[in-house]
C-alpha cells in the first residue's frame, strides 16, 4: 500500500478553477493506477478520472469530461487533477486512491486512499 496526502481543495463560483493534488509516499507509485474520486452528501463515492502508471491511458467520468484533467509526476510522487468550469453539483469531498493491479474505475479495486479534501462550488 502506499500512504496518499491530497491537497488544493477550498470553495469557489461556478465557473472557476481549482487544481487538486495528491502526494504519495513510497518507491513504487510509478507502478500504481492513481484515481481521483468524489463523495457528494448523501451520495455514493463516484469515479472522477483514472490515469495508468505511465499516464499512457486515461479515463474520466462522463460528467467530467473535458472540464478535468488528471496528470501525474512519478519524479515527485504526484498525481494532480485540474478542474476547470466547475459546476455547484461538483461540489463533494475529493479522494485520491492506489490500485497496483488495472486500470479500473470501481472503487473496490483501490486499496489505499488519502483522507479527503473538501471542494465546493457556489452558483
Amino acid at each position: 500500500q502506499v500512504h496518499l496526502v491530497e491537497s488544493g481543495g477550498g470553495s469557489v463560483q461556478a465557473g472557476g478553477s481549482l487544481r487538486l493534488s495528491c502526494a504519495a509516499s513510497g518507491r513504487t507509485f510509478s507502478s500504481y493506477v492513481m484515481g481521483w474520486f468524489r463523495q457528494a452528501p448523501g451520495k455514493e463515492r463516484e469515479y472522477v478520472a483514472v490515469i495508468s502508471w505511465n499516464g499512457g491511458r486515461i479515463r474520466y467520468a462522463d460528467s467530467v469530461k473535458g472540464r478535468f484533467t488528471i496528470s501525474r509526476d512519478n519524479a515527485k510522487n504526484t498525481v494532480f487533477l485540474q478542474m476547470n468550469s466547475l459546476k455547484p453539483e461538483d461540489t463533494a469531498v475529493y479522494y485520491c486512491a492506489a490500485n497496483s493491479e488495472t486500470l479500473a474505475t470501481a472503487a473496490s479495486y483501490f486499496d489505499s486512499w488519502g483522507q479527503g479534501t473538501q471542494v465546493t462550488v457556489s452558483s
